[in-house]
């Protein structure tokens, strides 16, 4: 019997996120899997709320009819994405894959690296914003930085206007 595989997913709900998300969909997600969307926060100071308990840990894991709904959402300071939940809802019906959601706080490229280790992850999809060169070296690219510390296979997915 096959191992139980973790599919993770970087999203934070941008055109090239979705984009990512699509394509793990429809390449890597089987029946059986579990699909996990890692969506990472900024950091800052929170007043109330299940973000200030979990910041550290990031959250428990969010099932699918808690993440869809805008009230739980609330709570880790988000809104339900109506595409990003179009996508997953289809992937659970058709491919049936239990789709969750962890939520983490902080630097982008540190949290998903945590996040491999932490859930544990069995490979990771991130997309790719397309960025300049310039740009790429000041602000730094999140991709390369998983693709180069991650600790589990990572598939960066090119966004295309």
């Amino acid at each position: 019997m096959e191992a139980e595989r973790r599919v993770g997913v970087a999203v934070d709900f941008s055109a090239s996120s979705k984009n990512a998300l699509k394509w793990a969909v429809d390449n890597v997600i089987r029946k059986g899997d579990h699909l996990i969307l890692v969506t990472i926060r900024p950091e800052g100071n929170y007043e109330e709320g299940e973000m200030q308990l979990w910041e550290v840990t990031g959250s428990p894991f969010i099932p699918l009819s808690e993440f869809s709904d805008p009230v739980v959402m609330k709570k880790y300071g988000m809104k339900p994405d109506p595409e990003t939940l179009d996508i997953v809802n289809t992937a659970a019906t058709e491919k049936e894959v239990e789709v969750l959601m962890k939520i983490f706080w902080g630097d982008p490229r540190d949290k998903l690296c945590e996040a491999i280790d932490n859930i544990p992850l069995s490979c990771i999809i991130v997309g790719n914003r397309g960025l300049g060169k310039l740009k790429r070296a000041i602000m730094g690219s999140v991709s390369n930085y998983v693709v180069n510390n991650g600790s589990c296979p990572v598939t960066v997915v090119k966004h295309h206007d």
